[in-house]
């Protein structure tokens, strides 16, 4: 092309092209500019010509251009719609599409520009919709999902983005109605700050204050609708909050747009949304837009609201249904660890004191979390203390726990089809194990749960694999067993769950469940202090559901508090009993009362074991918190109380014994049976 042709060509592009046209020499410098250019740097084109582009047209990145520019007279390539930011002192920013032509008959360039702001914002807010949609609403923590909305705000839409909560509502609570009371307290739940500065911006994050009147933020919550304001230093609201009015002077915010969080007529929260002086206003556009945004937030919160409270609940429930801690017995020293996971879930203990000095160890959980697991929880402890009070052995006991755990299903599947408990399956696990201090034997049954460890002094560690056993409200699964195991005295026998073993860490901090076995080994040491070192070495953050342990170590039975005599089948043997019993309450020191009570207990007790049972026949008295009388023999019938008539001759001895004992019941074992009473003694007094 002629250098002539050239020059009319750039003379025709600079009169009719949309944009600014800027025609540089080699060093950069203006040789012409078209009117959109000279309206860009606002001076004339004489003005301008002689000086460095960069000069004429502030941008927030000279360096970049004139580097492009450099580039493009050295290799002659061309360089379109490449996006630049001007950085006005006193104006608001602008975007534009710049593209770099080479001369190629002269060294030079020519440059044009294209105000695309507008797309830009609309750009902008498409993105800002999109960050949201993806990172706000997806967990049910609150804090998470306020930071969310900023992080998908900033720096993209807004250059400082602050998310204050109703503090009832982070909470749990129902969110108040409108209009919001002034001494309403609200919580700074999230903030972002393009600057890079994350510290506290006026108040810091997890502050809660009542918002300052009269302002547009308080405002915004009294009517619901939202605002947007240029941010002056003589504005004068600002009074009403120094602490913000310095961050917003510091920060050079020059706009702000306050929009509520609300959801069906209530007020969840608030969103506050500034821009320095590097860039401009809100339009309407965004307003709209930021109302969209705080919509969908606001629906987050109050899922995470709505979870908070369920699991608050939850917690507290199962708090209440729990049972306080483990008492010791006689022959059986206990300590509990009980760490909840904070969501609601099902996870108990208790340690049962039943007849015959002998002590029900149970350790289970139910597989969930929530309300309607601490409540199943609680069904199945209630059902397991009632069971516990029949004096089954452990097997029967899972058994008719698994009866009662079988029926809770069915009822939840009989739930209405819109009810979503209906479509969540029930399982629990439980681990039952029943000590004998005179045989020193503990009898174990397992439901799925895992198995206890036995710490002794001179045995070491084991732990005890009973048989296996399918978890409660399987049905229809093999019959329970059981496992007998021989303790000696000073043992140390330890229940859990699986969360405890998940959460005990090991010196690299992974789960390990080898330190726990090492610190029970310390079988001197006393129980509490041995649940407080395995609380030590927790993690918190790996707790899938309650933590427990129960600890118990066997102690012996004294011997001069327990008496046992072996009985003929001679009719002769109540009178011989009752004699026996005479004696030995007198050298326990029984009241007269109990004793004369325990006599005819005993009277009664034996002549229907030599009447209707099988010899051998023996007579047990134990004499510890409750004075307990036990009649055993090999047969099979069972005696029933009975309501004799008044012609009846017969049938009233059990009867007389329900009335003078407070408890009274059967238990039978492999090969015999045992009929025991219970009698409460009278305070003794120093």
């Amino acid at each position: 092309m002629a250098p002539g042709m050239e020059t009319a060509v750039l003379e025709a592009l600079s009169a009719h092209t949309a944009g600014a046209l800027f025609v540089v020499d080699e060093e950069l410098h203006v040789v012409s500019a078209n009117a959109a250019a000279q309206a860009l740097s606002g001076a004339s084109g004489r003005q301008i010509q002689g000086h460095p582009l960069t000069d004429a047209w502030p941008l927030s990145s000279p360096g970049e251009l004139a580097h492009i520019l450099r580039q493009a007279m050295a290799d002659g390539t061309s360089t379109t719609d490449h996006v630049m930011r001007t950085d006005p002192e006193n104006e608001p920013q602008h975007t534009h599409t710049v593209s770099v032509l080479p001369l190629h008959h002269a060294r030079g360039a020519v440059v044009v520009a294209h105000d695309v702001t507008g797309q830009e914002r609309a750009r902008r807010g498409v993105q800002a919709l999109y960050a949201v949609r993806e990172r706000v609403g997806q967990t049910l923590d609150m804090v998470a999902t306020c930071q969310g909305l900023v992080d998908a705000l900033v720096p993209g839409f807004a250059d400082i983005a602050v998310v204050e909560v109703v503090e009832p509502v982070v909470r749990g609570e129902e969110p108040p109605l409108i209009p919001l009371g002034r001494d309403v307290p609200l919580r700074r739940a999230a903030f972002g700050n393009s600057g890079g500065d994350q510290q506290a911006w006026a108040h810091p994050v997890g502050d809660v204050r009542a918002l300052p009147f009269p302002t547009p933020y308080a405002q915004a919550l009294v009517d619901l609708k939202p605002r947007t304001i240029a941010l002056r230093p003589d504005t004068p609201w600002l009074a009403a909050d120094p602490a913000r009015a310095e961050a917003i002077r510091a920060s050079g915010a020059r706009a702000l747009l306050v929009a509520p969080l609300t959801l069906r007529g209530k007020v969840l929260g608030l969103l506050s949304l500034y821009r320095t002086r590097r860039s401009d206003g809100f339009d309407e556009k965004e307003v709209a837009l930021t109302l969209e945004l705080a919509t969908h937030t606001a629906l987050g919160i109050d899922n995470a609201r709505r979870y908070t409270r369920e699991h608050t609940i939850a917690a507290a429930l199962q708090r209440h249904l729990l049972p306080p801690a483990p008492p010791s017995q006689t022959a059986i020293e206990t300590a509990g660890l009980y760490v909840a996971d904070g969501r609601g879930a099902g996870g108990w203990s208790n340690a049962c004191a039943l007849p015959g000095a002998r002590t029900a160890l149970v350790v289970g959980e139910v597989v969930g979390h929530g309300i309607h697991t601490a409540v199943t929880m609680g069904q199945l402890r209630t059902a397991m203390i009632s069971l516990a009070a029949l004096d089954l052995e452990p097997d029967e006991f899972l058994a008719r726990l698994d009866d009662t755990t079988v029926r809770l299903a069915r009822e939840r599947r009989a739930l209405p089809p819109g009810d979503p408990l209906r479509r969540q399956p029930l399982s629990a696990t439980c681990l039952c194990v029943l000590y004998d201090p005179f045989t020193h034997t503990c009898t174990i049954a397992s439901a799925g749960h895992l198995p206890p460890v036995v710490v002794g002094a001179e045995s070491g560690t084991r732990v005890v694999e009973p048989a296996a056993g399918g978890a409660l409200g399987g049905g229809g699964g093999p019959p329970y067993a059981t496992t007998t195991v021989t303790l000696a005295d000073g043992d140390v026998l330890a229940l859990y769950t699986a969360s405890l073993l998940s959460a005990v860490r090991g010196q690299d901090g992974a789960s390990d469940p080898q330190p726990l076995w090492r610190m029970l080994a310390d079988t001197d040491r006393p129980l509490q202090d041995l649940c407080d070192d395995v609380l030590y070495r927790l993690r918190a953050d790996a707790l899938p559901g309650d933590a427990i342990l129960l600890l118990a170590r066997t102690r012996p039975f004294p011997a001069d508090h327990v008496a046992t005599w072996p009985l003929g089948e001679e009719p002769t043997a109540p009178a011989l009993a009752r004699r026996h019993t005479r004696h030995q309450l007198a050298a326990w020191g029984v009241d007269e009362d109990t004793a004369y009570d325990t006599q005819e207990i005993v009277s009664e007790l034996v002549t229907n074991a030599v009447r209707y049972g099988a010899p051998p026949v023996r007579l047990r008295l134990i004499h510890d918190r409750t004075l307990t009388c036990e009649v055993q023999d090999r047969g099979t019938s069972a005696p029933r109380l009975r309501h004799a008539r008044s012609v009846d001759e017969g049938g009233r001895g059990l009867f007389i014994c329900a009335q003078l004992a407070h408890n009274w019941g059967i238990r039978y074992t492999n090969d015999q049976k045992t009929v025991w009473t219970e009698q409460s003694l009278p305070a003794q007094h120093p």
